[in-house]
């Protein structure tokens, strides 16, 4: 359940602050959603951005000291909001028992932690002069604090590092969190550059993959298929409105979501070899499984000119002794019998029938043991 839950959250002016179930939207609480929502077979998660707060809260009303300030200058909104001065140990122990609150009184196996603003007036008046540049270093403390102990009373609890698209992934949160936010752009062209750099250093294990709708970031339609392949080779999610697509859409879903699956462990965990990257006019990446029995080849094509083929696709990691089962999930592998051994996979390489524009395709490999 994302923003909109909570206080008087009708838009982002109002009631970011106060974490409490919005008796209009869900008279008998969150209750009967997370109910449905199991009933489906799947877990339930909720959107906080807990170290925020708006002007028109009733937690601003109560604890208008509780925000970063410098007295006599203006409080600076932006995305209408203010930042809670998280150093202080009663507004850590504040957001602490209202999150635990939430966990424990609800079935919720997911946080997402959003965080969406730069810090401004990093004032901190009640503090001894001396001590109000500690204001950093403790917000953090108590930031981490946070995590530690809900993580510690609620083992089963998974948590996004959300924070205004890919703005909070330090070694220290990623000791405490599962996933993070990589851009609020999910339009799959760009996400394929921005999953690029995104990989230089960190595993795609934790990053947040998500296959969107269209028109997306810049006005651009990208086929399906496509958006799920490049959300594939991370930590697959669907933020998309289901009650748009088609049957045929919905059965491509069940599709792809079957083989990301099969393939899941070995993207997420394996050894990420970059055959081609997405600033050419056909983009690859091929992922090995650590213990080398699986491989899986993703291929991106932009544009084609002039009837141009797709250029033969070399592999990389595979035992050249070893005999590999190839299987394309969609048939564009071209002139492949069903059996190729590393060598020649490495070495002569795969031809893909990739035509058109926004055209992709993936092919899985299984070690013949």
């Amino acid at each position: 359940m994302d923003d909109g839950w909570f206080g008087a959250r009708n838009d982002d002016h109002a009631g970011l602050g106060d974490w409490v179930v919005n008796p209009k939207k869900f008279p008998q609480g969150l209750k009967g959603l997370i109910d449905h929502v199991n009933g489906l077979g799947m877990d339930f998660g909720l959107w906080v951005e807990p170290e925020m707060v708006n002007a028109d809260s009733d937690l601003y009303r109560q604890h208008p000291d509780w925000v970063m300030n410098f007295p006599g200058r203006p409080r600076s909104e932006l995305r209408n909001q203010m930042v809670l001065n998280l150093a202080r140990n009663d507004v850590k122990e504040h957001l602490f028992t209202v999150l635990d609150k939430l966990a424990g009184e609800n079935h919720i196996r997911y946080f997402k932690w959003d965080m969406n603003r730069t810090f401004s007036e990093p004032g901190w008046p009640e503090a001894a002069p001396a001590d109000q540049r500690k204001l950093w270093v403790e917000y953090v403390r108590n930031l981490y604090e946070i995590i530690d102990r809900l993580r510690a009373r609620h083992p089963q609890l998974e948590i996004e590092s959300c924070s205004g698209g890919g703005g909070r992934i330090d070694l220290g949160i990623l000791q405490r969190v599962e996933e993070v936010w990589t851009s609020d752009n999910t339009e799959a062209f760009d996400r394929l550059r921005i999953q690029e750099g995104f990989t230089q250093a960190y595993a795609p294990k934790i990053m947040s993959a998500w296959v969107t709708d269209v028109p997306n970031m810049n006005g651009r339609s990208t086929p399906l298929a496509f958006r799920f392949l490049v959300a594939m080779q991370g930590a697959l999610g669907i933020g998309a409105n289901l009650n748009h697509w088609t049957e045929q859409d919905s059965e491509m879903a069940v599709k792809m979501i079957a083989v990301y699956k099969r393939i899941r462990t070995t993207v997420q965990t394996g050894s990420l070899y970059r055959l081609l990257s997405p600033r050419n006019d056909v983009a690859a990446n091929q992922y090995v499984s650590s213990d080398g029995r699986q491989a899986v080849l993703f291929a991106f094509r932009h544009s084609q000119q002039y009837n141009t083929a797709a250029p033969v696709i070399g592999l990389r990691g595979l035992d050249e002794r070893a005999v590999y089962r190839v299987e394309s999930i969609d048939g564009k592998l071209v002139d492949a019998p069903p059996q190729l051994s590393g060598a020649y996979l490495m070495k002569a390489g795969l031809n893909l029938n990739l035509r058109g524009d926004f055209d992709a395709t993936a092919v899985i490999l299984q070690r013949v043991e």
